[in-house]
């Protein structure tokens, strides 16, 4: 095993998992090959070598041991060598491994996680996951959402690391995570290039996005029952950057943790400007749907053509992919604001 478990403390958050980077790293390689050699030698003498410094990102263990802590129950890993095993049971976990460059060390993803096409896919679940068929892959590193019945228990059981890796409540949260994951990865380097990288595409989206005299109101769909997220949501924050007015902020339902069910007279009441729906994918919702409901051809945002169809996936999940969310929206509010 490459890991081993340090208990620093319990959990002190619970995790909301709802519906969950890109300069190449330049390798520094400093071995002389003669002349002759064969491709395979050199690659060979690149993973012995690693990158010669301290980042954590060579081929090689030069940045190992490493001790991480789980943001989602605040209890530290050490893994004492470069994990070339891990199991991913987040799809947003899974989007950055690949992003960071640790695709090869990948052995399996759990049956949610769809992107990249190429990431081995499996029956695993991350929802209600099970130590025993975890450990078939003999991984060296665990990436969950969540601690779902005492999985980190049951694996520390079998010396399986695990790194709970919960939903991000905010975008600082998700730089954090690719870091996070560069470092437990041996990828540290490109870990902090693609936080930068990611925070920086998205603040000059919104820099570059004028802000209408009138703040528009939107609604924010997960699904055709009219789910939807608050501000203090990851996606609500998002909209929030564009100074844009959720209409489902004002519901008073604790119970629902920033997702509420609001009904379909109350969306016709609040009359949004902007209708994003999330919802395509897993439903197949789209504008024409929306204008066909009782009513909803009255609304501003329907007779403006301001139903704007998401990607259910980039608008959901904290990887890198969030850039294309984030542009989506910038979009939708020009559109809106040209119209004034």
């Amino acid at each position: 095993m490459t890991g081993s478990i340090q208990r620093t403390g319990q959990a002190t958050r619970p995790s909301r998992f709802r519906r969950c980077l890109l300069p190449l790293l330049t390798l520094v390689l400093a071995t002389a090959v003669l002349a002759g050699c064969a491709q395979r030698e050199l690659e060979s003498a690149a993973d012995r070598s690693g990158d010669g410094s301290s980042s954590g990102n060579g081929a090689g263990n030069a940045a190992f041991p490493v001790t991480v802590t789980s943001p989602g129950n605040d209890q530290s890993i050490t893994l004492e060598s470069k994990p070339t095993e891990i199991v991913s049971l987040s799809p947003p976990a899974t989007e950055v491994l690949y992003e960071l460059g640790a695709g090869d060390q990948v052995a399996a993803v759990d049956d949610q996680s769809n992107y990249p096409q190429e990431a081995p896919r499996t029956k695993l679940s991350g929802l209600n996951p099970n130590p025993e068929a975890i450990a078939e892959y003999d991984p060296q590193l665990v990436v969950a959402h969540d601690d779902t019945d005492d999985l980190v228990a049951a694996l520390d059981k079998l010396d399986i690391p695990t790194l709970i890796l919960p939903a991000a409540e905010t975008l600082d949260e998700a730089y954090a995570q690719y870091e996070l994951l560069g470092t437990a990865t041996g990828h540290q380097q490109k870990g902090a290039e693609l936080a930068e990288q990611t925070r920086d595409e998205i603040d000059q989206i919104i820099r570059e996005t004028p802000k209408p005299d009138d703040k528009l109101s939107y609604y924010h769909e997960l699904g055709p029952d009219h789910f939807t997220a608050t501000s203090d949501t990851f996606v609500g924050g998002v909209y929030q950057r564009f100074g844009l007015r959720n209409i489902a902020d004002d519901v008073d339902d604790p119970a629902a943790a920033g997702y509420p069910q609001l009904s379909a007279q109350r969306v016709l009441q609040a009359n949004p400007d902007l209708i994003f729906l999330a919802d395509t994918k897993c439903c197949g919702m789209t504008k024409e749907r929306v204008a066909g409901r009782p009513g909803w051809d009255t609304l501003n945002a329907v007779r403006a053509e301001q139903v704007i169809e998401l990607n259910d996936d980039t608008a959901s999940r904290w990887s890198p992919r969030i850039v294309e969310f984030v542009r989506a929206v910038s979009d939708a509010v020009k559109s809106a604001g040209n119209q004034e």
